[in-house]
């Protein structure tokens, strides 16, 4: 592994994606936050630096396979997010959804949190469908313009193209707006601990929220760290 006390969580996490399983072990935000150093990144989480590096050092030294996104092209890796994730929030949303109006409904009344959760979840619900629908027919149809135009040789025309850095804006603020909701979420729910009365629902719901969220940070960590930066570097030096 790279000498990490010179890279970002988030470049970090874009040479080897294993370590973002250390980082969410961690509570290390390696998507949103992901421009921090490790070593601010573990005074905010109160997390020993060298008890961290080490626990990365084993994750790279490890059997497992790793996919290394950061070598893709920018083609296939808008496609596989799209295929990948893009599929797993709009399948999952409506269950979720379920799920927690069940639990709020029975266990409502005495645990006051599932309602302000499930209100929380159904707003990122809705404004991440939004999010997909906007990368799907905005951004990356412009991203596989530039990497089309970089395989022909030839150079963007200027007047007759929008920065891609505009959308990527805008979905970078979407993500930091989804990084701070879901951060409500795991206060609220006490980092998904299912109280002593949750019923099967209950440990249902949680569950399947935590690997939401999970796959949200994998999610926005493939395009902030990776798939934008790349694209605006292919864009600059075709114009």
């Amino acid at each position: 592994m790279k000498n990490n006390k010179t890279l970002t969580v988030g470049e970090i996490a874009a040479n080897d994606f294993r370590a973002a399983a250390v980082f969410s072990k961690y509570g290390i935000d390696f998507c949103c936050g992901g421009g921090q150093t490790l070593e601010d990144a573990c005074k905010s989480q109160n997390v020993n630096v060298a008890k961290l590096q080490k626990e990365l050092d084993a994750v790279a030294k490890g059997t497992e396979k790793c996919m290394d996104f950061d070598s893709w092209s920018l083609t296939l890796l808008a496609s596989y997010i799209e295929e990948t994730y893009h599929t797993y929030i709009r399948e999952s949303i409506p269950l979720i959804l379920a799920n927690l109006g069940k639990i709020n409904e029975v266990h409502g009344k005495i645990h006051p949190e599932l309602a302000v959760i499930y209100e929380l979840f159904s707003q990122s619900a809705n404004d991440l469908t939004a999010h997909l629908q906007k990368e799907e027919n905005i951004l990356f149809p412009q991203i596989r313009e530039i990497a089309a135009t970089q395989k022909l040789g030839k150079h963007l025309v200027q007047g007759n193209y929008m920065s891609v850095q505009n959308p990527i804006y805008v979905m970078t603020k979407e993500h930091d707006n989804e990084g701070e909701r879901y951060k409500k979420i795991r206060k609220l729910s006490h980092d998904y601990h299912v109280p002593d009365d949750g019923c099967n629902t209950y440990q249902v719901a949680y569950k399947m929220l935590s690997e939401f969220e999970k796959k949200l940070h994998e999610h926005i960590h493939l395009e902030n760290n990776i798939l934008f930066p790349k694209a605006v570097e292919m864009e600059k030096a075709l114009c």
